[in-house]
């Protein structure tokens, strides 16, 4: 049975309704508790990304009093939130209309399902609302005892940081090498090497290589070889991680590194599946609300209300409109057998226009690809030149000479290579510590792995400005600039640059 806090009886028997027609579809989902609060109760948790209990720091009353603003002045309005947790916490706005409040609750559901069942949820914690109270908790003991500038100061460098993670570590299994034996012989084998020794007659041997000599020749050896040995082996991805081990830092720092960490892995899903997990809360609450729950004189206010939803504003992206759609043409070709071999290969137009098989996969199509999928390989295997060009599809640009925004391309591979691009690693720059010892002065050495385009100068100077204050080290970061090997340097005092 679902707990509830504050529903009224009406919302309650319209709840239980919208649950079961969400579970006769096939839809799956943790047990999932609505909240009914005002706007300013709703503008305060959502300015915490949905959890009431989060640590304080300056930039969620920011982010409230932006939020405030926005809806005070008509800009925006927050329907529904919906937290990844088990059970799923959903908080409804009591300002919306009975069929608002219908939409938002078999959206909420899609939401819900999307997360126990997407792969890449698997590895978030479902008990998070829980871990955001024991955060908060050890937050405030640090602000305690080492005041509020000091640690939200840490903050505020932390949350710089945030996005320096490795978004896929959660699903990458790392198994240490078990020692090999020939190693092992090695290091027996060292015990007994002559290559320390002086050449000499062997009764001159204790004169000439005195055990002293040796033992010096063997350390100073292991010495120079201890700094020729790369730290880290292979480059990091997690420079977060990276920090949290082997900057010098206090525990207490070190703790709000972490927290920082698990927060962003936590919400990293959200981002890797903004596309596919509005779209599937928007295909689902279409269906629900038309096929089951709409009474007659609320179809006019739910029509007005789901286009505002799937709205495109002239050069955005709205991830609601371009998840439902895809996700009708996938069940629409999946339906009439327009995918595999025989259709890949049909050069006729026409005849691929009214292929229609009668295969009937569609629905059984889309759980599956809901399932295993993220935005870039959802956009990357269904994204079709066909739907390109059906949904208008295009790339723009700045255009100096007329001060306005044009459009540049309507080419189907161009498009979707850019769609590609901003996706991954949400368009952010990927970097990675290729050195923890650079020049063996204990200085970080970061690379940047160029993808089509450079880093922005002011981002990259105050980056290693606050790495530094993590690592307490000079910090160097290797790029291209201009096709050339660019490097940037922070000494906590100054930055440089060398080509």
């Amino acid at each position: 049975m679902i707990k509830t806090t504050n529903l009224t009886p009406e919302l309650e028997e319209i709840r239980k309704k919208i649950e079961g027609y969400a579970r006769g579809y096939g839809l799956d989902f943790f047990e999932t508790v609505f909240e009914l609060l005002d706007f300013e109760k709703i503008n305060q948790v959502a300015s915490y990304g949905g959890f009431p209990t989060r640590y304080p720091h300056w930039k969620f009353g920011m982010e409230y009093e932006r939020m405030s603003k926005s809806y005070a002045y008509g800009l925006s309005k927050i329907y529904e939130m919906v937290i990844n947790n088990d059970p799923c916490y959903a908080y409804l706005l009591n300002a919306n209309y009975l069929v608002d409040q219908k939409l938002v609750m078999a959206h909420v559901f899609g939401h819900c399902d999307f997360f126990k069942n997407n792969y890449w949820f698997s590895k978030t914690n479902r008990k998070m609302m829980d871990e955001m109270a024991n955060h908060s908790t050890r937050v405030r003991k640090y602000i305690e005892k080492y005041g509020e500038e000091a640690v939200e100061e840490f903050i505020d460098v932390a949350l710089s940081l945030e996005n320096l993670i490795d978004y896929y570590s959660p699903f990458i299994k790392r198994v240490e090498d078990e020692p090999k034996k020939s190693n092992m012989m090695d290091e027996i084998i060292d015990e007994d090497m002559t290559d320390y020794k002086m050449k000499s007659k062997p009764y001159m041997d204790k004169y000439i290589n005195p055990k002293e000599f040796v033992d010096k020749q063997r350390a100073d050896d292991k010495k120079e070889k201890e700094k020729s040995k790369k730290f880290p082996p292979e480059p990091v991805r997690d420079i977060l991680d990276f920090l949290i081990k082997y900057a010098p830092l206090e525990n207490w720092k070190a703790d709000i590194l972490s927290i920082i960490s698990q927060e962003a892995y936590y919400f990293a899903p959200q981002g890797q599946t903004k596309i596919m997990n509005e779209g599937w809360a928007s295909y689902w609450h279409s269906k629900i609300m038309t096929e089951k729950a709409l009474d007659g004189d609320e179809i006019i206010d739910y029509a007005d209300h789901h286009s505002g939803t799937l709205a495109t504003q002239p050069g955005s992206l709205n991830p609601y409109k371009l998840g439902i759609e895809l996700y009708r043409d996938i069940e629409d070709r999946w339906n009439k057998g327009k995918f595999g071999k025989e259709y890949d290969e049909c050069e006729n137009s026409e005849e691929k226009r009214k292929w229609n098989k009668n295969l009937g996969l569609g629905r059984e199509k889309i759980f599956e690809v809901r399932k295993v999928h993220n935005d870039v390989t959802f956009i990357d295997n269904f994204l079709t030149e066909e739907f390109c060009h059906d949904h208008k599809m295009f790339l723009y640009g700045y255009n100096k000479n007329t001060g306005q925004y044009e459009i540049t391309d309507r080419k189907f591979s161009e498009v979707k290579k850019q769609l590609l691009f901003n996706l991954t690693n949400f368009g952010q720059p990927i970097i990675y510590v290729e050195e923890g010892n650079y020049d063996n002065k204990g200085e970080l050495m970061l690379w940047h792995k160029h993808e089509s385009s450079d880093l922005k100068v002011d981002y990259t100077k105050a980056t290693l400005e606050n790495i530094f204050k993590v690592w307490k080290r000079p910090v160097n970061l290797r790029t291209l600039m201009d096709g050339k090997i660019k490097f940037y340097r922070f000494d906590g005092t100054e930055h440089s640059e060398k080509s």
